[in-house]
């Protein structure tokens, strides 16, 4: 937990994921997803911003959320929308999408994916003619680690890294042209944002199942106060490791059992353990564990429930006494030193 100079909070605290406006593991019908968008605006005591991919869905959650901001003639200055590039759609030739094949529910279409200077550029364009009257003013490139560990040898590799920073080149061209205000990146794993911030000036990183209660490494927790000496603003996303922090047995999006991974549940029942004794929600900790690190400005949550959609803007304003995270010290369920 470094105390560097604070970084200017350009963003909100909390940052509206749509994912489930996509179809992501199950399909949502128009009229809950309408009601996800509206839960988001009402809820919002600033401007809000919502994060979306043409990825999600194959660009449905782009279609979705501009049908969704439409409908309650929500001007295009009255919300952000953050749109991380590197995936387009295209025709769906199989019975299921060949991405995260099982991942997403009843597309229409397909995705590949384009990182490249002019693929880029498509991706920009087909994300804001997917988005209609809005546009997409914040923008990254997405799953540039999945991008470079397809990579087939050495020679590959280079290759692929010259093709993310010739990407990079492109964005950069918008937000000179000013078409973008910002620029940023997103990964789960979080090398690849050393390796980019080593070459370009980023606004924003997000940071993916890196930095919850249970995972934040040492090198991780390096590369923030590394990117909080550049100016570089962090947004933390699947503060729960995809579900499994709550209960569920879905761990970085991946399946797991007791079984298979005691650790993982050992850990999960000390951790629900201390929370019952302190009175807080396991949900309430993983998003304020964000906030112990000043270059953390904000956190990127998903619901498929408009329900819940308020119960996300609570957890950013929870409070967790000191004492809990000195007994989660105590314990050695975190590494950090507590406040």
């Amino acid at each position: 937990m470094s105390k560097l100079t604070p970084i200017p909070k350009t963003m909100p605290k909390i940052i509206f994921g749509t994912s489930s406006l996509g179809n992501l593991f199950v399909e949502l019908d128009s009229e809950i997803k309408k009601q996800l968008v509206q839960a988001a605006v009402e809820a919002s005591t600033e401007i809000p911003l919502f994060d979306s991919a043409g990825k999600y869905g194959a660009g449905l959650a782009l279609e979705s959320l501009a049908t969704g901001l439409k409908a309650l003639n929500i001007a295009p200055d009255a919300v952000k929308i953050s749109n991380k590039l590197g995936w387009k759609r295209v025709p769906l030739t199989s019975d299921e999408p060949t991405f995260e094949p099982g991942a997403w529910i009843n597309l229409k279409y397909d995705a590949v994916q384009d990182i490249s200077y002019q693929g880029i550029l498509d991706c920009y364009r087909q994300g804001n003619d997917l988005l209609g009257d809005y546009e997409a003013k914040i923008v990254s490139i997405h799953d540039p680690d999945e991008y470079l560990a397809n990579a087939e040898d050495e020679v590959d590799l280079a290759k692929r890294k010259q093709d993310i920073l010739h990407a990079y080149k492109a964005l950069m061209e918008l937000r000179d042209e000013g078409k973008v205000e910002s620029v940023g990146v997103g990964a789960k794993d979080v090398s690849v944002i050393d390796f980019i911030s080593d070459n370009v000036q980023l606004d924003w990183a997000m940071f993916a199942c890196s930095i919850t209660p249970y995972t934040h490494s040492s090198s991780t927790l390096a590369l923030l106060q590394k990117l909080g000496k550049q100016g570089v603003s962090v947004i933390n996303s699947a503060v729960f490791n995809a579900g499994f922090l709550i209960g569920s047995d879905n761990f970085n999006y991946k399946t797991i059992t007791r079984e298979s991974h005691a650790a993982e549940f050992i850990w999960r029942d000390q951790f629900n353990a201390l929370c019952e004794k302190f009175n807080v929600k396991p949900a309430e900790v993983c998003v304020q564990f964000s906030f112990l690190f000043d270059e953390i400005v904000s956190v990127a949550l998903n619901s498929s429930s408009p329900k819940r959609v308020k119960g996300n803007i609570s957890l950013i304003e929870a409070h967790i006494p000191d004492g809990f995270w000195q007994a989660m010290k105590a314990q050695g369920l975190i590494s950090i030193e507590p406040i």
